[in-house]
Parts: C-alpha cells; structure tokens; sequence
C-alpha cells in the first residue's frame, strides 16, 4: 500500500442473496482515498453507495477484495483484531443513530466505555468533544430535546471519541435543512483541518460535494464510473452514467420538445461572465426558449449547464451552432 493512500480497495465486490436470487451490489470496485482528503462518493439511490462505505470497516463483508486502511487489511482480520482496528474508524450516519436513554455526554462517553476507559477519564473526554463541535452547554440533554443539527454533532463528538484516522459520513446531512447542512459541512472542513482526519463523504447531493470536497467518485448501478478532482468530474463528465447524474433534464423539459431542437451549452469555467445567450439573441434576432439552467458564476467564470430550444429554421441553427463554436462553448443535442 502507497503512504500517501490512507484507504486502498482493490477489485472489491458484494453480492446478497435473497429468496436464493444472488444480487451484485458492487461490481470490481477500486478506489484510492489520500490520507487527509475529504473524498467524495455520490451516486443515486441504489447505486451501492451505503454499501460500499459499509464494507470500508467492513461492517458488510465483501464477497471479493480486498480493503486495506491505513496498510492493514481489513479483509484478513479476525473479529477480535476486526474491532480494534475499527476504532481508527469513525462512522456518521444519516439518522444519527443516538441512544435515546442517554444524555449527549453519555452519548459520547458510550465508545470510549467499550474500550475500558475509565469513567471520569472518559466524561473529561466527552467534555472537551461535545466543546469541540459546539455543544458545551448540551451535555446533559437528551436526544429528544436536541434539533437535528445538535444531534448530528452530538454523533460527530462520538465518532471522534476514539481519535480515529478516518471519518466515514453516509448521508449525514440528508434529513438537515440548507442552513444546518453548511453548518455541518464546515464542521466537518473544520475539523479535517485542525484534526487531519481523513472524511469520506457519501451523498446523492451534488451541492454537498462541490462545498466540502476535494475528489469524488461517482458509483452508478453497482460500478465507479468516473474518479477524479471536483472541478474535472462536475465540470466535464466523461461517462454517460456521470452525465445523467450531474446534468438533471429540469421537471418540465418535456413540454419543449417537439417545437425545435433542445441544446444543452456546458459552461466549463472557460466562459467569462459576458451576457453570451444575450448576445447571440442580438446576433440573429433571433428568440430562444431556456428550458432549463443551473449555472454559477465562480471568479468571474461561469459554470454549470442549461438547455435551450432553438428556432425550428435549420439556417439560423446552424449559425448559432457556429457563434457556439467560435465562443468556445461545449454542447450537445438534447434527447
């Protein structure tokens, strides 16, 4: 295993069976995660994701592969030598997954009874946790009087309890409003800076990606269809699968079709923030229908995509196909 990769999965797959019927939930997944990144998994729902973070502390056992986390081989261990190693594992679920019975600082306490630590070494530590993520005056609340935002904090402090190398977030702003999700995310960014611990995310959000993460993964129908930076993945998809991911058709996209072609322009950061559909309309006098747009403007530079539908007259499609051209303008014809 390379220094710099904290976690190496290599040709890793799963299969369930259920009602004799063998069902692949991942297939030949390999995967390099660098120590300290905030890396990313995003894939619509049943794509494997859960399943695959889940056979990161192989909590699920792969059927094949191997997982290796910082150079020790998960995939080899016993059950004993399974638990300690999972402590340099920290897991963040969607629902929290708190004991209601237990106040926040028993909460963060639980993990460090279960390796043995004495209790008032263990409540000193879940004091300076809870003060860590921003609940100092919480610790004896229960989790039914907490929003969901403190009782995903409250789960942070637990998960760091065991000063684990590696952070593994499923979902965990999912069930969250806007503005409690970036108060999670920066948290989290926080906490990779001052604590250098590794976090994976995993989501169906493109938003929670493009705030947080540094590389991501997209998994579509059991397989890693594309890995690389944020910027290259979101901003020029290779694969069909990252494409249909990324690149929503808008809800009402079908009321457009059959009244002139659908064209869809990816901005790409090449474009600066000049009014470039604007000018074109005033190049040709001619109008166009946006049927769709989800664009940014990031440093001057616009990113993003939108669909647009052209004029039914194939002379004045083709000389806004060229001005495209000429201004540097990725597109494609919209099915």
């Amino acid at each position: 295993m390379k220094e710099d990769y904290i976690i190496e999965i290599h040709d890793l797959n799963k299969t369930f069976t259920s009602e004799g019927k063998s069902i692949q939930v991942l297939d030949n997944i390999n995967i390099s995660i660098r120590r300290g990144e905030i890396f990313g998994i995003i894939g619509l729902s049943g794509a494997g994701k859960s399943t695959l973070v889940r056979c990161m502390n192989l909590l699920e056992r792969p059927t094949a592969g191997k997982v290796y986390v910082d150079g020790q081989e998960m995939t080899a261990l016993t059950e004993k030598e399974l638990r300690t190693a999972r402590q340099s594992i920290g897991m963040i679920f969607q629902n929290f997954n708190l004991l209601m019975q237990r106040t926040a600082l028993d909460n963060v306490c639980f993990p460090l009874e279960l390796v043995g630590m004495k209790k008032k070494q263990a409540r000193e530590k879940a004091r300076e946790l809870l003060a860590t993520v921003g609940l100092s005056d919480k610790e004896d609340e229960y989790p039914a009087r907490l929003s969901g935002g403190q009782k995903q904090r409250v789960a942070i402090a637990r998960a760091l309890a065991t000063n684990p190398k590696v952070l593994l977030c499923d979902e965990i702003t999912s069930a969250l409003d806007p503005t409690t999700t970036q108060s999670i995310l920066e948290l989290l960014k926080d906490l990779n800076q001052k604590l250098g611990v590794t976090v994976i995310v995993i989501t169906h959000q493109m938003k929670v990606i493009e705030q947080i993460c540094s590389r991501v993964a997209i998994i579509d129908s059991s397989h890693i269809e594309e890995i690389g930076t944020v910027d290259e993945v979101f901003r020029r998809p290779k694969t069909a699968a990252a494409k249909r991911l990324l690149y929503s058709r808008g809800e009402h996209i079908d009321k457009f079709t059959g009244r002139g072609k659908l064209l869809r322009l990816v901005f790409d950061g090449s474009s600066t923030d000049r009014p470039i559909i604007a000018e074109m309309i005033l190049k040709f006098g001619v109008i166009v229908n946006i049927a769709y747009a989800d664009t940014k403007n990031i440093d001057g530079r616009m990113y993003g995509h939108m669909i647009l539908q052209l004029p039914e007259d194939e002379g004045l499609v083709e000389q806004i196909l060229g001005y495209l051209d000429d201004e540097g303008i990725s597109y494609s014809e919209e099915g």
